[in-house]
């Protein structure tokens, strides 16, 4: 047992019984690598990710090539959830190294941590194009022995171009662009949905051809543009994609909840693994799209998938749990796959029915096995079958719940069990979105009971303002991200409107002060993503991209804009938010698939918000019923009193009545009684 037996990372836990001499990512690794003069091999990757299993069967469980290893590296092992600012720095370097990425993460540095080569997965003997591990080994061993000043010279480079591209996808300042020039008007977002467009995968749904992700962004941005243009085609391909993954095999057709990708292009074989974020993401959009369609699938999807987030990723003391994964018993997706024979005994006479919906057949679609997906809606397969929709519902709903059962007998996947401040803070967004959306008490009560735990367990002191990232088993630790607070700080307007607890609104209010005292950069207008005072790290990077989660940037930027009415702080968030819009305004129009959460946010910026206030005894109940409707540029506040403390509350008499007052673009209309 190594030093990792004494970290709390489901991940580091993994490795804690190899022969390879471990270290977690510290002071004490790398201060032994300064004084000994030693090349360090940081490792990084998660605990749901198929490829460091496979990784670590092969290579670091191998007491030969371990001996190597510990004879000449100082040895890290990184979880990229626990510390993502480190994950950063050196996938950033293997990417400019080889034009590529992914995880696991092998990156060689210097003793002072500076990269100067790396890659993913490497087997043990070569194969595939790819050198064996032991090869790869060696041969950095050589040239930091034996060709010094070419490893320096390499790590330099590597460093230029990690400080250069620290936000190379920046543009100029709004004040550059020529006053006639309407920079966030109607030009900007048809261009921008022209070039989404242009990624439309008009047979399958979303974007883009195989591996596939769910782009739950992109597909919010449609939604908006949909939303605020009346353009058809937006809201076409939105739920066309929602459709697609629905009926496919990325999503799970007998427990609920998404899976992270699919490796093809129409969903049929996902990469098992399911992560809280995608779940969280999804539903959110989801809940948007049942708000402007009223249509029963997504409201049916949502109600499952945040079932699977109660029955299986929810912490007794509070909370979620990060992320599922994709093996069993050591094998790819044995889980939740499925032989004919099986199901054919479970189900008897109705095995027929269920296997043509599901299809399911004797040679399977997918290495001799079955994942569940469905061809054709439940209407479709009606018409198709001569059976009433009704009855094929209940049929299916029967049939699901016997396999499901049997299901639970097997051996589960792996579960990472930690939780992380802005991926809780996601789901928490997405239960509040949910419950505005369907009407569900239980959702508002999960979105308040875990804004309140994440605010307690999570907090680093009573009355401070810092945040920790990580939570397990009662003790919070590393310092929090960008993410973390930009998460949260939405998660906490979230869920004031749907609470109206000022005491949430002073929160989040506190929190971007916060924030901005301790991560923005004014020479430029962008958020760092670690905290400051890091020692540990060779620079401090900005993240500008929308991955598979939002960016702390992106996030920010509709946090401001909506503090800036909340609050009536105009000036200061306001020009804060459109100035960091302003610097990726180019970027998020040419690419908006990869920066979509800005690009949701051109809307805030080009056109004025409805701010509305209702004030009265039932302000709370008719405000959260004024919220069903898909509005995503207004902001809401309620309270049975004006309040002089808050501008939207303030001199708002109602006479002992409910009324509403929505004010637009510097103008109020005349209350309106409830």
């Amino acid at each position: 047992m190594n030093r990792l037996a004494q970290e709390s990372s489901p991940y580091l836990l993994q490795h804690a019984h190899n022969p390879v001499d471990w270290y977690a990512w510290g002071e004490e690794a790398l201060e032994k690598a300064r004084r000994e003069d030693r090349p360090i091999l940081v490792s990084i990757g998660y605990s749901t990710c198929h490829w460091c299993h496979v990784m670590e069967r092969e290579s670091f469980e191998d007491p030969e090539v371990a001996a190597f290893m510990n004879e000449h590296f100082v040895n890290i092992k990184v979880d990229r959830e626990e510390r993502p600012d480190v994950d950063q720095i050196y996938m950033d370097a293997v990417q400019a190294l080889t034009q590529s990425g992914g995880w696991p993460l092998n990156c060689f540095l210097l003793p002072d941590g500076r990269p100067f080569y790396g890659g993913t997965y490497f087997p043990p003997r070569p194969a595939h194009q790819r050198p064996s591990w032991k090869q790869v080994l060696a041969a950095m061993n050589d040239a930091f022995r034996n060709k010094r000043a070419t490893v320096d010279e390499q790590a330099e480079k590597l460093m230029d171009y990690l400080r250069n591209s620290n936000g190379a996808f920046s543009g100029n300042d709004l004040g550059e662009v020529a006053e006639s020039v309407d920079p966030f008007g109607a030009d900007l977002l048809e261009s921008t949905f022209y070039r989404l467009r242009d990624r439309f995968d008009r047979v399958e749904g979303g974007f883009g051809g195989a591996p596939k992700f769910p782009g739950s962004m992109g597909i919010e941005f449609l939604l908006r543009y949909h939303h605020f243009t009346g353009n058809a085609e937006a809201l076409e391909h939105a739920e066309m994609s929602l459709a697609k993954m629905i009926q496919g095999g990325i999503y799970d057709q007998l427990g609920g909840g998404f899976a992270r990708y699919a490796t093809d292009r129409a969903w049929l074989v996902p990469h098992f693994e399911k992560m809280l974020y995608d779940n969280a993401l999804l539903v959110s959009a989801l809940s948007e799209a049942y708000q402007i369609t009223g249509n029963p699938l997504y409201r049916e999807t949502v109600e499952e998938t945040l079932e699977y987030v109660r029955r299986e990723m929810t912490c007794p003391e509070g909370g979620f749990y990060s992320a599922q994964d994709a093996d069993s018993e050591g094998v790819e997706g044995k889980f939740f796959v499925w032989e004919k024979k099986e199901i054919e005994e479970l189900l008897g006479d109705a095995a027929d029915l269920f296997c043509r919906f599901y299809d399911v057949t004797e040679e399977g679609n997918w290495e001799e096995t079955n994942i569940l997906h469905r061809l054709f809606s439940f209407q479709e397969f009606s018409e198709k079958n001569r059976i009433s929709t009704d009855e094929l519902r209940e049929k299916m709903a029967a049939a699901r719940q016997k396999l499901f059962e049997a299901r639970a007998q097997r051996i589960p996947p792996g579960l990472d069990d930690k939780g992380l401040l802005d991926w809780n803070a996601l789901m928490v967004s997405a239960h509040a979105k949910a419950f505005l959306a369907l009407g569900r008490e239980e959702y508002r009560e999960t979105a308040v009971r875990t804004i309140r735990f994440l605010c307690r367990a999570y907090r680093q002191s009573p009355d401070g303002f810092s945040f920790f990232h990580t939570w397990k088993n009662g003790r919070a630790k590393t310092e929090a991200f960008l993410d973390d607070y930009a998460n949260l700080i939405a998660a906490l307007l979230d869920v004031y409107s749907i609470e109206f607890d000022l005491s949430l609104l002073e929160l989040a209010r506190d929190l971007c002060f916060h924030v901005r005292e301790h991560f923005y950069d004014e020479t430029d207008g962008f958020f760092h993503f670690a905290p400051p005072g890091q020692k540990d790290l060779v620079l401090r990077k900005k993240d500008l991209y929308d991955n598979a989660t939002p960016s702390g940037n992106s996030t920010m930027v509709h946090n401001l804009f909506r503090l800036s009415l909340l609050t009536g702080n105009r000036h200061r968030e306001r020009e804060t938010a459109l100035r960091l819009l302003g610097r990726m305004r180019e970027s998020a129009q040419r690419y908006p698939n990869a920066f979509a959460r800005y690009a949701s946010a051109f809307f805030w910026a080009a056109r004025p918000a409805e701010e509305c206030a209702v004030i009265g005894p039932n302000a709370r109940a008719e405000a959260v019923r004024l919220q069903r409707a898909f509005a995503p540029d207004a902001v809401w506040m309620a309270s049975p009193d004006a309040d002089p403390a808050w501008p939207l509350l303030a001199d708002r008499p109602s006479d002992g009545r409910t009324a509403l007052y929505v004010c637009r673009d510097h103008a109020c209309q005349a209350p309106v009684f409830l």
